[in-house]
């Protein structure tokens, strides 16, 4: 079993998996391979979904056409049964509720019976009964609620406080104050959701999008963001010789690539144990609230342009949805161009994987007196739902450049079902790691401050080496180009 497991290390979860699965289950009964199958199967039935409303949307466009009206732009029906908490001021009655406007209580109803029956039957594969699944997910979910309700508030929208954070924090006080109840150790299957949740995310990176940017989003992403992990994590272990190598690797794939995902791959690579994995999340989520505010005032200061500082924040900052709220704040060429870049960046996760799995099998654990392992055990190491994750990636893609309407349909599908999938999916694994986050445990590896120090480090030199590769590329050996292609964009 896999130590980076949030499930393996509890006694509940390893009653619960079978202790000799079949060699004909053994292919896909596992956690990389069921997220493999959630994220399929919930990307196909949302574009089914999708396509079988077409012929219905066609005749209202084309009784809008007749009347004169604008066009109407496509919808997925799965939008009405698949939401989350809407944004309130007063009364938390208005996220779920507005007189006379509008309701997510199917939305919300809907997401909950969609993953129960989806982690469920996942679970059910991997031995644990309904009868204590259903209970315990239903307090994760719960949970989750609380989190997307705490994080829709107007207020602390404005303060950029995402749901990741609150639902972490639920978990960790929970934890460790009354502590996690029992009953609810079968619905802790962290990894499966948020290796699900990637899965679908792989719908959202776009070749097209991807090298819209060509070149210079490329030598950001894909030049600056390895050589600040491989850096980071030699001055993990020269240096400040921090003693858990999978701790120093997790912490300088999470800063370098791009966030809390890159954590969980690196983390299954390697053979992390679950407080490294909570500490290295619980620094990228602190950092990444105090950079998305801040970046945004420095490159005000500093008169940088918002192609220079968009291509700046898309490098440095982890998470996704804080980087698109930061390049919001300084305008939308920087929106543009910092997104474009985080998901360039992003596909280094199966590429950091990978390299990891067969660093740590070949050099790692490979010790003076015990033979080498050979190429088998690299792909035993190697996150399976990464596969998941690029073939979403490309089959959403020809289907974005080569169907009828395809930017209208992949955009319908994605606003309307995948990404709100997505990240309910993430809000659950947050929850779990907070519930399975025990502070005890995770002191013995803050190692006085070390992994603090190895984050700051790292995070100043990926934020000096992206500067100065972006006002390269940007502002000085294509910037005409740049400038034309943004302008055609827009």
């Amino acid at each position: 079993m896999k130590p980076s497991s949030t499930q393996n290390d509890t006694p509940a979860d390893s009653s619960n998996e079978p202790a000799h699965p079949s060699p004909r289950k053994r292919w896909y009964a596992s956690e990389d391979w069921l997220a493999v199958w959630i994220g399929a199967v919930a990307l196909a039935c949302c574009t089914a979904a999708l396509y079988g409303s077409l012929p219905a949307q066609g005749e209202q466009k084309s009784a809008a056409t007749q009347a004169g009206e604008k066009r109407l732009p496509l919808t997925t029906p799965m939008k009405k049964w698949l939401a989350k908490p809407m944004a309130w001021t007063d009364s938390p009655l208005e996220a779920f509720y507005v007189p006379g406007k509008k309701s997510v209580l199917a939305g919300i109803a809907g997401m909950f019976a969609v993953s129960m029956l989806l982690f469920g039957s996942a679970t059910r594969i991997l031995g644990t009964r309904w009868r204590d699944f259903v209970p315990a997910f239903s307090f994760v979910f719960l949970l989750a609620l609380l989190a997307y309700l705490l994080a829709s508030q107007t207020v602390i929208k404005q303060y950029n406080l995402e749901y990741a954070l609150w639902a972490l924090a639920m978990g960790m006080l929970i934890s460790n104050t009354i502590g996690t109840p029992r009953f609810v150790r079968p619905a802790l299957r962290t990894e499966l959701y948020i290796k699900a949740g990637l899965v679908i995310l792989g719908a959202e990176v776009l070749f097209s999008k991807l090298l819209t940017l060509g070149v210079p989003g490329m030598c950001v992403a894909w030049v600056v963001t390895p050589i600040v992990l491989i850096s980071t994590y030699l001055f993990g272990q020269k240096v400040l010789k921090i003693r858990s190598r999978s701790l120093n690797m997790v912490i300088s794939a999470d800063m370098s690539v791009c966030g809390v995902s890159a954590a969980i791959a690196t983390a299954a690579a390697c053979k992390a144990k679950q407080e490294e994995l909570s500490l290295a999340i619980g620094l990228s989520l602190s950092f990444t609230a105090i950079m998305m505010v801040l970046m945004p005032a420095i490159i005000h200061l500093l008169g940088m342009s918002e192609v220079l500082g968009g291509a700046w924040m898309g490098g440095t900052i982890d998470a996704t949805g804080a980087v698109a709220a930061a390049g919001a704040a300084l305008g939308d060429t920087a929106l543009e161009v910092a997104a474009t870049v985080k998901m360039i960046q992003n596909i280094l996760i199966g590429v950091t994987a990978f390299g990891v799995a067969t660093y740590w099998v070949l050099f790692v654990e490979s010790e003076a007196g015990k033979s080498r392992p050979g190429a088998t055990e690299i792909w035993t190491r190697f996150p399976k739902f990464v596969l998941g994750f690029v073939a979403a990636s490309i089959l959403f893609s020809l289907l974005y450049e080569q169907a009828e309407r395809g930017p209208e349909i992949v955009t319908a599908i994605i606003k309307g079902s995948t990404k709100t999938l997505r990240g309910w999916f993430f809000c659950l694994a947050f929850v779990g790691i907070g519930l399975d986050t025990n502070f005890r445990k995770l002191a013995q590896s803050v190692e006085g401050g070390k992994p603090l120090v190895l984050y700051l480090a790292g995070q100043s030199l990926n934020l000096v080496l992206t500067l100065a590769m972006a006002w390269w590329m940007f502002e000085v050996v294509y910037k005409e180009q740049i400038d034309r292609l943004l302008q055609g964009v827009s």
